[in-house]
């Protein structure tokens, strides 16, 4: 009946007993849903508690996704044409910062974190993201300050970037206050928001995300429907500004 592999636990002194608990539990899931098996889970942790056992409270989620395979909404579009645009980008990336590299040897991570973010961003074009069109102000998108020649490298791709532009990224920059902008992405006004922060990305898109009901509300602009993204890596994520940030919504 159970799907788990049947190889006990090292620590488990009664396999056997774990098992049948668990081919319960199933059970209630396949006939009963999620919801009755919560409600059992929840009566029995309450059980065990007042019984005088110490069972820790934890915030901690399981690591895994929040929607199991079987319920999983398949993604519309070709997968296989959408795949290989992502393969364009990353090579298109790729080959920007080989030849950056050679007047500036310190870029190597701009070709690992685009390789790892690149199918998330991939489909967050094609399928999430809006840009402004009638009816809709368009959404705010934060990208990661070190993924961003995988962007240059989709706008190339799109035609929206020439080649002469691509060959000044992205060392060959200027400051624009606190900001950092490739020299030829400022002059072309390419970007509705910088893409570098000086690391504190968190810290501006969770207060974009937060202030449009303001100006929504003074009739200033439009907000319906928009959503701000952010996405942050480690170099982020370091700053006690993003962290402090990083916090719900109202808070």
């Amino acid at each position: 009946m159970s799907a788990l592999p049947g190889i006990p636990a090292a620590n488990d002194p009664d396999a056997l007993e774990t098992q049948e608990w668990l081919d319960a539990l199933e059970s209630v899931l396949e006939r009963e849903g999620p919801e009755r098996a919560h409600y059992l889970l929840e009566k029995l942790v309450d059980k065990a508690r007042r019984s005088g056992a110490y069972i820790p409270f934890s915030l901690n989620t399981a690591y895994m996704n929040t929607i199991p395979p079987h319920l999983e909404e398949r993604s519309p579009g070709d997968h296989a044409l959408e795949e290989r645009i992502r393969s364009f980008c990353r090579w298109n990336a790729m080959v920007m910062v080989a030849k950056a590299n050679k007047s500036d040897d310190e870029l190597g991570g701009h070709i690992a974190s685009f390789a790892s973010v690149g199918t998330l961003f991939g489909i967050g074009f094609n399928h999430f993201w809006h840009a402004p069109h009638e009816g809709h102000g368009g959404d705010l998108v934060y990208f990661q300050g070190h993924s961003s020649p995988g962007i240059y490298a989709r706008a190339f791709l799109e035609g929206r970037f020439t080649e002469g532009q691509a060959a000044l990224l992205p060392p060959r920059g200027r400051r624009q206050g606190n900001f950092f902008l490739p020299a030829s992405v400022a002059d072309a006004g390419f970007l509705a928001i910088p893409h570098r922060l000086d690391g504190a990305r968190a810290d501006p898109g969770h207060l974009h995300g937060e202030v449009p009901e303001i100006p929504a509300g003074a009739r200033l602009a439009g907000t319906d429907n928009r959503k701000v993204w952010v996405f942050c890596g480690d170099g982020e994520m370091d700053e006690p500004e993003s962290l402090g940030a990083d916090r719900p919504r109202g808070a």
